[in-house]
């Protein structure tokens, strides 16, 4: 599954150069053109790293990072144009994990996206659990109350992704984006095929349902 890169930048073309950029070294990227939208769009898809420029318009830079950072412990990778040390200090004291100066070479960017990548999978637990479901992310091995449970790539892809954001309510354009990589124009009804067989799965001895539908919206990992 590709990590999410949320990039908030305001000008176009460098907008543009980073998704392109990004999208070419196999990540997920989404753009943000001012702050209160980048802040709207790690709420509603959270992502694995933001890439996140210091001089934005309204809400700047500085300000969105304290917000993420208050919120999660996203990666952060600030830009600017500022090079002064006072400059990297403020943002860095803001929250970044790490600070690159405008104009940037694309092969320094990747290296130290890749860096803070690296530094951030070791937090996320190997083993994963809700209610009486485990699943491990390292030998893709899932149980519920102790019962094997095999499942195929996409529906292990699935899981996974639902036992990263419990409790969440999760928007069926979210799923088809993150799960299957691209856009199936609402027409297809593959989402609810795997819904289906995950719910087989996971409730074949006749345990409470875990994954709920939430009309109109998509899905939650929750609890009846």
């Amino acid at each position: 599954m590709a990590e999410h890169i949320l990039v908030i930048e305001d000008e176009q073309k460098i907008a543009d150069f980073l998704r392109r950029g990004l999208t070419y070294e196999g990540f997920q990227v989404s753009v943000a053109l001012d702050g209160e939208a980048g802040l709207k769009a790690a709420r509603d898809n959270p992502p694995d790293l933001v890439v996140l420029d210091v001089m934005l318009p309204g809400l700047d830079g500085m300000e969105v990072c304290r917000r993420l950072r208050a919120g999660g412990s996203v990666p952060i990778l600030m830009l600017t144009a500022k090079d002064s040390v006072a400059d990297r200090v403020k943002g860095l004291d803001s929250g970044a994990d790490d600070y690159v100066v405008k104009p940037f070479a694309f092969e320094e960017l990747i290296a130290r996206v890749r860096a803070l990548l690296r530094r951030s999978r070791p937090s996320e637990e190997m083993t994963l659990h809700f209610a009486d479901l485990t699943l491990n992310v390292a030998t893709r091995e899932v149980t519920r109350g102790g019962r094997r449970i095999e499942l195929t790539t996409k529906e292990f892809d699935l899981l996974h992704f639902f036992m990263r954001h419990p409790r969440q309510v999760l928007p069926r354009e979210m799923l088809y984006d993150r799960i299957w990589g691209y856009d199936f124009g609402g027409e297809s009804n593959i989402l609810e095929v795997y819904i289906r067989y995950l719910r087989s799965k996971l409730e074949a001895a006749n345990e409470p349902r875990l994954i709920q539908t939430v009309r109109g919206v998509g899905y939650s990992l929750r609890e009846e």
